[in-house]
C-alpha cells in the first residue's frame, strides 16, 4: 500500500512540478531560459565577436548601443526588432551590445529565449520581475508560420497585459521577415477572411509593437573585404592583400551569397591553412 502511495505522489509531482527555486543572478550575466523543468541556466562563455569587427552596421549599432544604454541606466527604452538579410549580424550585434556595456561597468543581464518556449514567457517574467536587476530577454530568429499561436504568447512580453512589461525587462528579436510572417501568409489572410484588414492587422501589429525597427541589408564586396581583413587583424594571419581578395571573392562566388557569416567562415578557412586556431564564435 505504501509502495503505491508513493507511486501515486511521484505521478502527481510529475503532473505538477515543485515551483522553480529562486534563481542565483549573481552566477553569470546570461542565461538560457529551459522549460520542464524550468530553470534559467547560467552561461559562463558568451559565444560573441567583438562589436569592432561588426562592418556595414553602424547606424543599427550605434541606436542599439543608445538604446540600451539608456535602459540599463534605468532611463526610458523601446523593445527591437532586428531584422533583414540572414548572416548579416543581427544576433552578433545584441551579443556584442550587450558585453560592450558590461566592459563599461553598466550591471546588465542577457536572458535567452527559444522561439518554441515562448508560451511560457509569463513564467519568466514572474521570476525576472521581482530580481535585482536589468535584464535583456533575446529572442534569435523569431518568425511564425500561418497556423502558429506563438504569437499571442510575445504579446504579453511587448505589451504585458494588465501587470504591463516589467520595468527590468527589454525584450530584443531578430528575424529574415520584418513582419514576423510570410507575405503569403499575410495575403492569405487577405483573401480568405470576411473583413480582410482586421484579419491581416492582428498579425501585422505584432511588430508594430517593437519600438526600433533595426533593418540589416546585403554587404558589398568592400564590406564584405573589410570583414575579412578585421578578423585576420584581430586573431593575427598574415596573408598579401592580392591573395586574400582573390581567395575570399572567389569563396564568395562558389556559396553564391555575400554576408558576414560567409566572411567568417571563409576566414575560419583561411586561418586553418594558416595553422592559426581560432576560437568559435
Amino acid at each position: 500500500m505504501t509502495e503505491a502511495l508513493i507511486r501515486i505522489a511521484e505521478a502527481l509531482e510529475r503532473l505538477a512540478p515543485a515551483p522553480m527555486p529562486a534563481p542565483d543572478f549573481a552566477a553569470a550575466d546570461a542565461f538560457v531560459w529551459h522549460t520542464a523543468p524550468d530553470r534559467l541556466e547560467p552561461v559562463m562563455r558568451v559565444a560573441r565577436v567583438d562589436i569592432g569587427l561588426l562592418v556595414g552596421v553602424n547606424r543599427s549599432r550605434d541606436t542599439l548601443i543608445a538604446n540600451t544604454r539608456h535602459f540599463a541606466r534605468g532611463l526610458p527604452a523601446n523593445n527591437a526588432l532586428l531584422w533583414g538579410a540572414r548572416g548579416m549580424g543581427k544576433s552578433s550585434l545584441v551579443k556584442a551590445v550587450h558585453a560592450k556595456l558590461l566592459a563599461e561597468g553598466l550591471p546588465l543581464k542577457i536572458v535567452e529565449l527559444s522561439r518554441e518556449d515562448l508560451p511560457s514567457v509569463q513564467r519568466l517574467l514572474a521570476h525576472l520581475r521581482t530580481a535585482p536587476a536589468r535584464f535583456i530577454l533575446f529572442c534569435d530568429d523569431l518568425s511564425f508560420s500561418h497556423d502558429d499561436q506563438h504569437y499571442k504568447s510575445l504579446k504579453a512580453v511587448l505589451d504585458g497585459g494588465i501587470e504591463g512589461r516589467p520595468e527590468n525587462v527589454l525584450f530584443y528579436a531578430t528575424s529574415n521577415r520584418r513582419h514576423l510572417m510570410p507575405r503569403d501568409m499575410i495575403e492569405n489572410e487577405r483573401s480568405s477572411a470576411i473583413t480582410p484588414s482586421e484579419a491581416v492587422e492582428e498579425k501585422v501589429s505584432l511588430s508594430d509593437r517593437f519600438g526600433l525597427w533595426l533593418g540589416f541589408h546585403p554587404c558589398s564586396q568592400d564590406e564584405y573585404l573589410e570583414m575579412i581583413r578585421g578578423y585576420c587583424a584581430a586573431h593575427g594571419v598574415g596573408i598579401a592583400e592580392e591573395e586574400l581578395r582573390a581567395e575570399a571573392i572567389e569563396w564568395q562566388a562558389t556559396r553564391g551569397s555575400r554576408s558576414g557569416r560567409v566572411a567568417w567562415q571563409f576566414f575560419c578557412d583561411l586561418a586553418a591553412r594558416k595553422g592559426v586556431t581560432v576560437a568559435a564564435s
